[in-house]
């Protein structure tokens, strides 16, 4: 099993640790609705876009993972980030309309953002491109991450609770480690990427 296939199983078990409660327990809140939507359709995309994509299965998450990692993915994939959904439906308060149209605004850009980074570089990178520097890459070089961040402080504003927080906090956390060791490869990879890094920034505009 590839590090890709577990956390398609992941996608799987967060679709039904979210359906499942809102199902038995007859759920349907404007919050928990709303949160469902969003989430739910995230995941689908994830799980739908490497068969529009081919490419993409073959340059992410390739490397295999025994059982226990295996389930330490799904675990953390598949359940944790579930966290905000479960918060969202223990949420009595009403849903504000600023909420929904925070939620809303920061989950659609997220998504555009990432998505468009995604398929921009797995289209240069089919087609036998070097360093990707154009596009949604020419000023951040970790894009794809910052849309990825983007889109999980939707559900955690969706959520209504601060311990939401702790699922971007986790994803970037877990970023950090990956930005530099992919600065470090592209580095030693790419001849022009000095030049690139001058002119760019790492993840937020402006500060980092």
């Amino acid at each position: 099993m590839t590090q890709l296939q577990a956390i398609n199983i992941a996608k799987v078990t967060t679709i039904f640790a979210l359906a499942i409660p809102v199902l038995v327990l007859g759920l349907q809140g404007e919050r928990v609705v709303l949160y469902l939507a969003l989430h739910i359709s995230y995941c689908v995309w994830w799980l739908v876009e490497p068969w529009l994509l081919p490419a993409r299965r073959e340059q992410i998450f390739r490397d295999p993972v025994g059982p226990a990692s295996a389930v330490l993915i799904v675990l953390y994939v598949g359940l944790f980030f579930a966290l905000p959904g479960w918060l969202a439906m223990a949420n009595p308060a009403p849903l504000a309309p600023i909420t929904v149209v925070s939620a809303v605004v920061l989950f659609s850009f997220g998504s555009l953002i990432n998505t468009t980074a995604d398929v921009q570089k797995t289209t240069a990178k089919a087609l036998g491109a070097g360093l990707v520097e154009d596009g949604s890459w020419r000023r951040l070089r970790h894009v794809n991450y910052l849309g990825d961040l983007i889109r999980y402080a939707s559900f955690a504003v969706l959520a209504g609770s601060v311990w939401a927080w702790l699922v971007p906090a986790a994803i970037l956390l877990a970023y950090l480690p990956r930005i530099a060791a992919k600065e470090q490869s592209m580095e030693q990879r790419y001849p022009g990427f000095p030049a690139y890094r001058a002119r760019s920034w790492r993840l937020v505009p402006g500060l980092w």
